[in-house]
């Protein structure tokens, strides 16, 4: 099936999927093999529901191990891509530059994998919202930061001097986009999996997250 958004690109961002290095601050609550299982839930889960849209092609960019099997299992590997970069905005900026780079691609719309609740409509209204002459999209979290963004163009320092993990990660880029007179866009608020009281949310889910047995 043609993609809807033919000169867009959806890129992933995943870490690689090792015992004690994923859902860190799960692992008091779960374990290290239970927190690793829901991170695989996730970031199947995500990557499903974005390659399942046909909104756009999907791209997995990931932090080490471009040939992990998890990875192959649920990417194309000529669409898994290795993340580069000191912190993770210059991650994201290196990331979004070079996929802005890429033959007919005018839009980008990044996403992680901590958002279960994240579907393909949602994910929609990021795309039309670029398209109808938003610079910048966002899909603000619950914990102040975001689950989405979206640029049609490179922003100069949009992911810089910001404290990743803090509770001011949307109002810090947001600050940064109006200081350069760009038009914003911000999509309805959705929670996020990065602490133990967040996995109460699970059971909101619909259809549930597969592959993750919290009994």
């Amino acid at each position: 099936m043609a993609k809807q958004y033919t000169d867009s690109r959806m890129v992933v961002f995943a870490r690689e999927p090792l015992l004690g290095s994923v859902n860190t601050r799960l692992i008091t609550a779960l374990g290290e093999e239970r927190a690793l299982a829901l991170y695989e839930a996730m970031l199947s889960r995500t990557v499903n529901q974005a390659q399942l849209s046909d909104l756009a092609e999907v791209d997995l960019w990931v932090s080490s191990n471009i040939s992990h099997q998890f990875f192959l299992n649920i990417c194309n590997k000529k669409n898994i891509f290795l993340q580069y970069g000191e912190d993770l905005g210059f991650k994201m900026a290196n990331a979004i530059e070079k996929t802005l780079q890429l033959p007919s691609i005018k839009s980008v719309v990044l996403i992680g994998t901590d958002c279960p609740a994240m579907t393909a409509e949602y994910i929609e209204s990021a795309f039309a919202a670029l398209k109808a002459g938003s610079d910048v999209v966002l899909g603000p979290a619950t914990d102040g930061g975001y689950v989405l963004i979206g640029v049609r163009e490179v922003v100069p320092g949009l992911f810089e001097g910001i404290q990743w993990g803090g509770d001011r990660v949307l109002a810090t880029t947001i600050d940064k986009i109006r200081s350069q007179n760009l038009k914003h866009r911000l999509l309805d608020m959705l929670w996020d999996v990065d602490r133990p009281e967040d996995l109460l949310r699970l059971d909101e889910l619909e259809p549930p997250l597969a592959s993750m047995n919290r009994s």
